[in-house]
């Protein structure tokens, strides 16, 4: 299958590493005109670097999602270049302290809801807006396998991406008609910054988290980004509130 983006307008936040910056890299490939953000300035602008694409092609700037006229600006500022916004790949997040529920920080808890569910929420809140009044698009969502199943020692996290899909589902029953297709994906342990910070060279957390996986390995941002790019291309043109799980079958039985 021959998926192709050329001139579309795809919008990625967290473009500044793991899975972000190899879709940025990846859906570049594919012909697309990128609007990256990342509240990491450093992280973005190596992404870029990377891309070594033309700067016409390729629209950066910092954002902050829990706020919203960070998310507001990015938005705007993308129509303003291109004239549309094509995909949007609401990918920021972030994780917390492994910690059980009763050992859990207040505080890691309200920044976990604030960027994870309140940062999606604004992001879709204005995209869809855009994508109402230019009569199509895509959403896709990040969220994860904790979203779908427990994870115990990340309360927090699993609560943000139960809510994730959760958004996700509402709006594509309200969007469906407008010609626009909104879904989550759901990926398991995957080789990213976030999930190596948990690793932090522990060799036993590495192989326990490859032995919850029946496949027996950790995926790769690469497999995970493989499927971002089936669910926002036009050939995935029939699905929307789904939550598919890229989980080397952790979450079947």
């Amino acid at each position: 299958m021959d998926i192709t983006f050329a001139d579309k307008i795809v919008q990625i936040t967290g473009a500044g590493s793991g899975f972000g910056r190899t879709a940025a890299l990846e859906f570049s490939k594919a012909g697309a005109k990128l609007v990256l953000s990342d509240v990491n300035s450093t992280g973005l602008e190596e992404t870029v670097r990377q891309l070594n694409i033309d700067p016409d092609r390729c629209l950066s700037l910092t954002c902050d999602i829990s706020k919203p006229e960070d998310v507001s600006r990015m938005i705007q500022a993308g129509i303003e270049h291109f004239g549309q916004l094509d995909v949007a790949i609401n990918n920021a997040g972030i994780a917390h302290t492994m910690a059980r529920m009763a050992e859990s920080s207040l505080e890691e808890f309200d920044r976990t809801m604030a960027v994870n569910v309140k940062g999606t929420f604004l992001c879709m809140k204005d995209e869809l807006q855009q994508m109402a009044h230019q009569g199509h698009g895509v959403i896709l969502n990040v969220a994860s396998v904790a979203g779908l199943i427990g994870a115990p020692l990340a309360g927090a996290y699993t609560a943000s991406k139960h809510a994730v899909i959760g958004l996700t589902k509402t709006a594509a029953l309200e969007y469906a008609r407008q010609n626009i297709r909104i879904n989550a994906i759901c990926p398991a342990f995957c080789h990213t910054p976030m999930v190596d910070n948990l690793i932090d060279g522990k060799e036993k957390r590495e192989r326990d988290m490859s032995m919850a996986i029946p496949m027996g390995r950790l995926g790769s941002p690469e497999e995970i980004v493989n499927g971002m790019m089936w669910l926002c291309s036009d050939q995935n043109s029939f699905t929307t509130g789904q939550a598919l799980a890229f989980d080397g079958g952790l979450t079947t039985g």
